[in-house]
């Protein structure tokens, strides 16, 4: 099976905690998984401008790159303790709504706390 690669924001502290969450679930389970720092590697390699990499989650198997809601499906799948909720969210009707709930407010609202954070280390 394809590694998988998950970008992440590892300036933020919200997507920090959640990311050292997931990469101990994906040790002890031994996962095909890889976490990268989206401030750390040239983000081009994705197709991206930091900018944008910032604003979604992204996740990459095999050279195609899904991002949104869909990197977390991507990612919970192979993650035994979250595999219930991939199934769960991956549904006619549930999907869609966390597809707008992530692009509407979770990602926003973090990409907005972000670019305070930065506004203010500047």
């Amino acid at each position: 099976m394809a590694e998988i690669e998950i970008l992440y924001n590892g300036r933020c502290p919200i997507c920090s905690a959640e990311i050292a969450a997931y990469r101990r679930q994906a040790e002890a389970a031994e996962a095909p998984l890889r976490f990268i720092d989206l401030h750390k590697t040239d983000t081009r390699d994705w197709g991206l401008t930091p900018d944008q990499a910032m604003r979604r989650f992204h996740a990459r198997r095999g050279g195609q790159i899904v991002s949104g809601f869909a990197a977390f499906l991507t990612l919970w799948r192979e993650l035994p303790r979250m595999r219930w909720l991939a199934r769960l969210l991956d549904r006619p009707v549930l999907r869609p709504l966390a597809d707008f709930g992530y692009n509407r407010a979770a990602a926003p609202a973090l990409y907005r706390l972000h670019k305070r954070r930065e506004a203010r280390r500047a």
